[in-house]
């Protein structure tokens, strides 16, 4: 299946600023782009791509004062398969963990695991150790959390978020990474492209949106309690320790977000013999 994936931002900025957009689908998907990526910022300026250690793939521009309008738009290949799902697999004793698993058992901006560890073990602790651990992680964080554009805010931590109750993606996401990080199961941020492929679609407009990884036995698996069932489509942009690492757009200097809109759609036949 081909799904054609985009956004168009718009900013408003007082002075000249400097700008990291992260909109470009992750560089361990290049292969499976099956149209050229177009990138274009009105009023015109150079923007430029580049690529951190992670694989993650940040747009650089320098946005003028005024009105600024970023587009990006590229058809990718998918398989069509839901999230696997790896239910026998057991967890790393913290011992054997390769070294670059260790940052993500630390607490971190929007993860307060030591405000959750009383709540992790006391409830999970007793569970099968591995997959079904993490699994009942997000059946449980997926029970207590309402979902909730209105709940969003960007000082909100994983223990804010259990407190009220509601919350975005990112805020579920954060939930579940905590709870597993309290439990010394590595578990990182992803955020990316996923519509409504495979499922029936709501009247919301569609977003970024947020998962999670786990690391169990040998490899990252990916989870997510916001929807809680293997999703089809799914297309990362960027991993990291939570939301405050990989930010859609990240403005060094005052700025406000004037225009959004997301685009992740899968293509109809005859548009797919186009590609």
């Amino acid at each position: 299946m081909l799904i054609r994936l985009g956004c168009e931002l718009t900013l408003s900025c007082w002075a000249p600023t400097p700008v990291l957009a992260l909109v470009h689908p992750h560089g361990s998907r290049l292969e499976d782009r099956r149209s050229p990526e177009r990138l274009w910022l009105s009023p015109d300026r150079i923007a430029e791509v580049l690529t951190d250690a992670d694989g993650n793939r940040a747009c650089r521009f320098m946005a003028s004062p005024g009105s600024t309008t970023l587009g990006f738009e590229v058809v990718v290949a998918d398989g069509g398969h839901p999230d696997p799902v790896a239910a026998d697999v057991g967890e790393c004793p913290v011992g054997a963990l390769p070294i670059v698993t260790y940052p993500y058992l630390n607490p971190s901006r929007y993860c307060d695991t030591d405000r959750l560890a009383q709540v992790a073990w006391g409830r999970f602790g007793g569970v099968r150790p591995g997959w079904s651990r993490v699994q009942a992680i997000c059946d449980w964080v997926h029970e207590q959390l309402c979902f909730d554009y209105g709940a969003a805010r960007s000082d909100k931590t994983a223990h804010d978020a259990l407190r009220e109750g509601c919350g975005v993606c990112r805020d579920f996401a954060h939930l579940a990474i905590s709870l597993c990080r309290c439990l010394n199961i590595p578990a990182r941020y992803c955020t990316g492209y996923l519509g409504y492929t495979g499922v029936t679609a709501l009247p919301d407009p569609i977003d970024y949106s947020a998962w999670f990884e786990a690391f169990l036995e040998d490899r990252w698996h990916v989870f997510d309690a916001r929807h809680n069932t293997p999703r089809i489509g799914r297309v990362l942009i960027a991993r990291g320790r939570d939301a405050a690492d990989v930010p859609f757009l990240r403005s060094f200097g005052d700025h406000q977000l004037t225009g959004f809109r997301v685009i992740t759609e899968e293509l109809a036949p005859s548009e797919s013999a186009l590609h």
